[in-house]
This record gives structure tokens, C-alpha cells and sequence, in this order.
């Protein structure tokens, strides 16, 4: 079977396993349920205990299968409150990065190598770990320059060992998770009031001020914010 042939045929298989979520969704009734807050609460916590381990099992795939997983947050912190979706989204994310930096180091490392091999985004970070080590990670983790799921794959195939990539992740992950949650739990319980704006002001300054921390952690290791941006 011809390279143009296989293509077509992944193309093909994704977009049938697209329908068929889309089908289960709408035959199980998920996708009116998700329209309304109260809905979608109930909906989850019908699941009991599991409808913990669904929803950090569907952020996990998410981060795996290279789909936006933005949304989980703010949906975990709508269904679970704010604290707990905060936990529960953070774990998604973290065993997310975690497989698929695994996925890369081990299980299709020559198939992810052949992808990226050559790829500016891969050439970026293969260099930056090799000169700066974790301290790479943690930039490209608080400062997105490179697509952020996509980073997960990259790493599994440069020097960085498994415990310090999934640490790392998590604690730089933990920030945005965490407020995302909360301001999204705060929203659905109590709605719009005046202590939620102040919550929110302050949210924006936490935000702020970690997005400075790597900027000038990379002006100290003389790493280039504007030449890894024009990669990205």
C-alpha cells in the first residue's frame, strides 16, 4: 500500500471513530446533558466514584490522542466544584503527559522519530534539553512556544528521563488547572458577584507573574524567547 494510500486510510479511520463517539454521544443522551450545568453535574455524578476515574481517563486520552483538553478544567471544576476538578483535571494532564511520553520512548519511538525527526519543534527542544536540561521543560511548560500536547511526544524521544519529565509537568501544570477549576466552579455555584471579579482579578495577576518567572529564568540561561517562538 502506497505512503498516499495510508494516509487516507488513517484519515478514513479517524473520522469513523469521530462518528461513532458523536453517535454513542447522542444516542446515550451525553449531548443534551452537556448543555445545561445542572444536567451535566448530574449526569456525572450519576457514574458514582466512577465518574472520577471517566473524566481524569478522558483528559488522559485527550493529551494522548493530541486533542484540545483546555476545556477540562473548566468542566471538572462545573461537575466536580472547584477544588476537587482542579485535583482531578491536574491528574488527567499529568498521566496524559506522562503516557504519552511513554508512547514515545518506548512503544513507537522509531515511528515518532521518523515523524519528527528533522522538525524544527523537535531540533528546538532535542537542544535545549541537551544544553539546559529540565530547566528547558520548565520554560516551554509555563511559556507554551510549542504546541503543548505535541511537546509531550517530543521530550519522550530526547535525553529526559520519565520521573523528572512527569514531576516537572505536573507541578507546572498544577497553576492553571487549579485556578481554571476554581474560577469555573465559583461561576456555576455562586454566578457573577463582586467577590468573584476580585477572584478573578487575582487569578490574572498569579498568571502574570508566573508568565515573567521563565521569561527571565531564560534571559539568565541565555536561551532566545523570540528565535523559539518564530519555530513554533
Amino acid at each position: 500500500m502506497s505512503a498516499k494510500n495510508k494516509s487516507a486510510m488513517k484519515l478514513i479511520g479517524l473520522v469513523a471513530v469521530i462518528a461513532l463517539v458523536f453517535t454513542i454521544a447522542w444516542q446515550t443522551g451525553a449531548l443534551e446533558k452537556i448543555q445545561s450545568i445542572s444536567a451535566m453535574q448530574e449526569f456525572i455524578e450519576g457514574f458514582g466514584v466512577m465518574g472520577y476515574v471517566i473524566f481524569v481517563l478522558v483528559f488522559m486520552a485527550s493529551a494522548v490522542f493530541l486533542l484540545p483538553g483546555a476545556i477540562f478544567p473548566i468542566v471538572g471544576g462545573v461537575a466536580f466544584g472547584p477544588v476537587l476538578g482542579g485535583i482531578l483535571s491536574l491528574m488527567g494532564a499529568t498521566l496524559g503527559a506522562a503516557a504519552a511520553f511513554l508512547v514515545a520512548k518506548y512503544l513507537a519511538r522509531d515511528m515518532i522519530m521518523k515523524k519528527f525527526k528533522g522538525n524544527p519543534i523537535f531540533d528546538k527542544i532535542d537542544k535545549g534539553v541537551e544544553e539546559n536540561g529540565v530547566s528547558f521543560l520548565i520554560l516551554t511548560r509555563f511559556v507554551p512556544v510549542f504546541p503543548y500536547n505535541v511537546q509531550n511526544y517530543v521530550y519522550g524521544l530526547t535525553s529526559l528521563g520519565f520521573w523528572k519529565f512527569t514531576i516537572v509537568s505536573g507541578i507546572t501544570m498544577a497553576p492553571g488547572a487549579m485556578i481554571y477549576a476554581f474560577m469555573a466552579g465559583q461561576i456555576a455555584r455562586e454566578g457573577v458577584s463582586m467577590t468573584l471579579v476580585l477572584q478573578f482579578a487575582a487569578a490574572g495577576i498569579i498568571l502574570f507573574l508566573l508568565s515573567l518567572v521563565p521569561k527571565i529564568w531564560a534571559k539568565k540561561k541565555g536561551i532566545d524567547m523570540d528565535e523559539l517562538k518564530q519555530t513554533s
